[in-house]
């Protein structure tokens, strides 16, 4: 799950406007794709997309009737996908969906199974409604049926924002840290006070959770760019604020020297998603203890987060239904957070007793109390195919002013421009 932001890389931008020609290109008359036979039935997903302790009870509950194969997939997923559903052979009945890809699938409708006709409305209230809306195509097909999501948090050491004379306690962190504005003015007296500390690791933690805090990405239902409107113009702004007050550190996020920072309190401020948990836990053991978790500044977003889907090529669409929404009940998602940092996209799983259990890493909180209100209240945004490609030219420039010191007004000039090339090659409205 720690790997969202370079899972949505160059490879993705291109893929993300190859996504419709390839599935597109399928004829919809043709013959059943070659998928399971007999009794098998083949589910594909990646290292850590599904818990395997849920994995395995799937397999031993449903095996009197079918044999359940779940096969991990490495390397590319989705371009592995997408070769194998255009070639038409060795399909998986059931096919997980990686959330920053959802949207190149939705226009492809056609060769996934509408799960609307085999019962999901009557589940949809359990599901969290804006990931719900995130698997639902412009026709009303629902394709993707929710694993996970990524509710954006404050993660921040305690102990050094009480030594900077700023709130520590969780609920006083959330109120007094809880605009942007209040963020960065707190982020130049911890830089005062903690000599050789940064607020933010870099200028992307302010403009992908800025963005991602609205309703509106890159592209509109009506293939209009939106990438210029305000609300991209806002993230981009806040952004270079962030630079122009001197809130962002020179080192290289995942590095060594990064986790070297953070465990000295030099970066002791961290918006992440709820997998960054994780990492936080993985990368800086020494740390236990000293973290809490606040709000996210300005408002709840979401990072991450995956889908199942039924391929036409499943021969038992009702028997790989069935199998789907146990895997994904809430029971077994509040065991996914548990196993593998899967965080429920079924508010019922944040009441119970393992979600709600103290957390030593973090001081003994209960985490729950912040991660399920955030997860509750994002809201709902409408995902374009296109959005990857046209989203890639201004991270590209609003990188090149956080790391390289570039003009911001030639900055955002250049990412207009490259945006523009990339709409007229997609057919996008500019």
């Amino acid at each position: 799950m720690g790997a969202v932001l370079s899972r949505r890389g160059l490879l993705h931008a291109g893929l993300a406007g190859t996504a419709a020609t390839a599935l597109g290109g399928l004829a919809s008359g043709c013959a059943v794709p070659t998928g399971s036979t007999g009794r098998n039935m083949v589910l594909w997903y990646w290292s850590g997309g599904l818990s395997p302790k849920v994995v395995d009870e799937a397999k031993a509950r449903y095996d009197s009737t079918v044999n359940l194969q779940a096969v991990q997939i490495g390397g590319y997923y989705r371009s592995k996908l997408l070769t194998t559903m255009t070639g038409r052979a060795h399909v998986p009945d059931i096919a997980g969906l990686k959330g920053e890809d959802m949207a190149s699938y939705l226009p492809n409708s056609s060769q996934f199974v509408d799960l609307r006709t085999l019962g999901a409305d009557r589940l949809k209230s359990q599901y969290l409604d804006w990931k719900w809306q995130q698997g639902v195509a412009d026709d009303g097909t629902l394709i993707g049926f929710p694993i996970d999501v990524g509710p954006v948090v404050h993660f921040y050491q305690s102990d050094v924002f009480e030594k900077a004379g700023l709130p520590y306690e969780p609920e006083d962190v959330s109120k007094e840290m809880g605009t942007w504005e209040q963020y960065f003015a707190a982020g130049e007296r911890l830089q005062k006070r903690i000599k050789g500390s940064s607020l933010l690791i870099d200028i992307m933690a302010v403009y992908d959770n800025s963005v991602n805090q609205g309703a509106k990405r890159y592209v509109d239902k009506d293939k209009n760019f939106i990438g210029d409107q305000e609300h991209v113009r806002t993230a981009w702004e806040r952004a270079v604020e962030a630079k122009r007050r001197g809130l962002l550190s020179s080192i290289v996020s995942g590095t060594p020297d990064a986790n070297s920072a953070t465990e000295n309190g030099k970066l002791p401020s961290q918006l992440g998603a709820s997998w960054a948990a994780g990492d936080l836990k993985l990368n800086v053991p020494k740390t236990k203890g000293k973290w809490r978790v606040a709000n996210c500044p300005g408002g709840p977003a979401n990072s991450g987060g995956s889908f199942l889907a039924i391929t036409k090529a499943c021969r038992e669409p009702e028997r790989a239904f069935e199998i789907i929404t146990w895997v994904l009940n809430s029971a077994n998602q509040a065991q996914g957070f548990v196993d593998a940092g899967l965080f429920p996209s079924t508010p019922a799983s944040y009441e119970m007793k393992a979600l709600r259990a103290p957390d030593e890493f973090f001081g003994g909180q209960i985490t729950m109390d912040v991660l399920g209100p955030a997860a509750e209240n994002i809201p709902v945004a409408y995902n374009s195919p296109y959005d990857v490609a046209l989203r890639q030219p201004i991270v590209d420039e609003i990188k090149n002013v956080g790391a390289l010191g570039k003009d911001p007004k030639k900055a955002w000039s250049d990412a207009m421009s490259k945006c523009r090339r990339i709409a007229d090659h997609l057919g996008v409205s500019f």
